[in-house]
């Protein structure tokens, strides 16, 4: 497998110099560029070859959600994982409406780190286990009934509800596609007819239509 090339993006040095120690060791990553906020980095992309630019929220001249919205615009093939301190529930949804496959917590350990780079390169999603419970909660604490979601009229079969269920849970094209005893193709076609049928635009909408 060739080597994961990845940008990290953070306001502070010394984050980054721990992310660098952290992921030195790891010969299937390669960090290609490091920046200061998201102007720095969309400029660095200009000369570099980018799989994955893992990045922080809370940054000067460009944050991170606005830089996710920016490599969605122009640089859709690069995918996006949030690492940050920032753990309330409108961040979180945000990033994940703007299309960010992944949301860590700066204190994750080396595992979870080299999980989460390895699941997002490969198609997946990943969400550290505090996310879920956080947007959880905050649905919990509405009292008002939200406005319901715009959706085309067409009801979802049951095996779409069951790959919508296995897609929450974490679980990869090849686990889904073992657990229904169906192949990865068609588990891409049901998850093509679930974009379609709710209106998200990518997985990571899915995962919050899900859980709403």
């Amino acid at each position: 497998m060739s080597r994961i090339k990845l940008v990290l993006v953070d306001d502070h040095r010394m984050v980054r110099e721990g992310l660098k120690n952290f992921i030195a060791d790891n010969p299937d990553f390669e960090i290609v560029a490091e920046a200061e906020n998201g102007l720095d980095c969309l400029d660095q992309l200009k000369s570099v070859d980018v799989d994955i630019v893992l990045t922080d929220l809370n940054m000067p001249q460009m944050d991170g959600l606005e830089l996710t919205k920016a490599l969605k615009e122009q640089y859709p093939e690069i995918k996006v994982i949030a690492l940050t301190m920032m753990g309330d529930s409108q961040h979180i949804k945000q990033m994940l409406a703007e299309g960010a496959l992944g949301y860590l917590f700066k204190n994750c350990d080396q595992d979870e780190l080299t999980i989460a780079v390895k699941k997002v390169y490969n198609g997946d999603t990943y969400y550290a286990p505090e996310v879920t419970q956080i947007i959880l909660n905050s649905i919990r604490r509405v009292k008002s009934k939200p406005e319901p979601r715009v959706v085309a009229d067409m009801p979802l079969t049951d095996r779409e509800k069951e790959v919508l269920h296995l897609i929450l849970k974490e679980h990869t094209n090849q686990e889904i596609g073992a657990k229904l005893f169906i192949s990865v193709r068609t588990v891409d076609a049901h998850k093509l007819n679930l974009l379609d049928k709710t209106g998200c635009k990518n997985v990571a909408g899915l995962v919050l239509y899900a859980i709403e």
